[in-house]
């Protein structure tokens, strides 16, 4: 049996522990760890992971460790709007971040109106996210709006004359047929055609097979990196030799080269973040440091270029409960509107988007042009 000195010792330690668990700073993480979408998903808990421990070695927060509570909301919409609640009815975390995909976020939203909760978006990008009047939701990613107006500043150079549309038939995909449909009409680029697929289809050639026979000069491709691979191997097997540009902040490159192999050359990619070229980047030090920690780490090292997403993001929340010097969600919901804060695609701060009195918060991000060129990553300059 324990002495009564050692069992005085022991609670003690019980207590100081307890203590030091109940007084961190929790910050919900809602992301596909499973499903379709499950490789981007941990790729951005890895980024996110980085962040908390950068943080955490540098005393943390409100002099408070950083925790993470880590859900998977297993690439399903009702999943996570489960998730969502219990973060923040039983796991008590004052602001969260998430869910990948704009399905997935925007199922969500309504859990942060009922809860009065603010969420950093680190990744969707369906208009409606920031435009149906949500005042919780702060987003750093770039909604299609931001991706075409990218692409319309070049699209003349770019050489860009007729375009087909091949969209993954959600939120995200018809957002992005009708922001660059909008953007092409405005810069005297025809749209063409618009076909849709299944976030869970394997097989696109009956789609591509329609396409073939367009005369547009380029195909604009929305869809995951897994189903990217798979579109890239059937065009060429289907003989497809036209322009083909990615929309979503080109999700994990490195990936479609490995798996789709020469089948992905020639095709251009609308980026968010270029860790392969530090020195272009807006943060080059920044982006410098979190590559290294992410070899360090022995992550995918595909996943870099989703991996940065969640490490800004979880900085970003970091700093909105640092300047509300507390953790009540109201304090930190105004608070995320004063944030300026240096990430690794430029500055985040939030610009008001959506109706009046309930505005979202939206980050204005860069958005690069990359292009596979036998096999490696290129920054082509028009």
């Amino acid at each position: 049996m324990l002495s009564s000195r050692m069992l005085a010792i022991a609670v003690a330690i019980f207590l100081v522990e307890g203590t030091a668990h109940a007084q961190s700073v929790k910050i919900g993480i809602n992301e596909p760890l499973t499903g379709p979408f499950a490789a981007s998903g941990n790729f951005v808990v890895n980024g996110a992971k980085i962040a908390a421990d950068e943080i955490n070695a540098k005393g943390g927060v409100l002099g408070r460790k950083v925790e993470l509570v880590i859900e998977d909301n297993k690439s399903n919409p009702s999943e996570a709007a489960a998730v969502a609640e219990k973060l923040i009815t039983s796991d008590k975390a004052p602001i969260l971040m998430g869910a990948w995909g704009s399905n997935l976020t925007l199922a969500v939203m309504p859990k942060l109106i009922e809860y009065s909760i603010p969420m950093i978006v680190e990744t969707s990008s369906a208009a409606k996210i920031t435009t149906q009047g949500n005042p919780y939701v702060f987003r750093i990613s770039a909604p299609a709006a931001i991706e075409a107006d990218a692409l319309g500043k070049i699209v003349g150079k770019v050489g860009v004359k007729k375009a087909d549309f091949l969209a993954i038939n959600n939120d995200w995909g018809r957002s992005t047929v009708e922001e660059f449909t909008k953007m092409f009409k405005n810069n005297g680029v025809q749209a063409g055609s618009v076909h849709f697929i299944d976030q869970s289809a394997q097989d696109m050639s009956a789609e591509l097979s329609k396409l073939k026979g367009s005369d547009a000069d380029t195909l604009i491709v929305t869809a995951p990196v897994d189903q990217l691979t798979l579109i890239f191997k059937q065009a060429a097997a289907l003989g497809i030799k036209r322009r083909m540009i990615t929309t979503g902040g080109a999700q994990n490159p490195d990936q479609i080269i490995q798996q789709a192999g020469s089948a992905a050359n020639g095709t251009f990619h609308l980026a968010t973040f270029i860790p392969w070229f530090p020195e272009e980047t807006p943060n080059p030090e920044g982006t410098r440091n979190f590559v290294d920690e992410w070899k360090k780490r022995g992550f995918t090292p595909a996943g870099v270029a989703e991996g940065f997403r969640g490490y800004d993001g979880i900085r970003t929340a970091v700093a909105g409960v640092e300047k509300a010097g507390t953790t009540e969600p109201a304090a930190i919901t105004k608070a995320l509107w004063n944030v300026k804060l240096e990430g690794l695609n430029g500055e985040i701060s939030f610009a008001k988007v959506g109706p009046a009195g309930k505005e979202s918060g939206q980050s204005t991000p860069r958005v690069f042009m990359i292009q596979i060129v036998n096999g490696r990553i290129s920054v082509p300059h028009f």
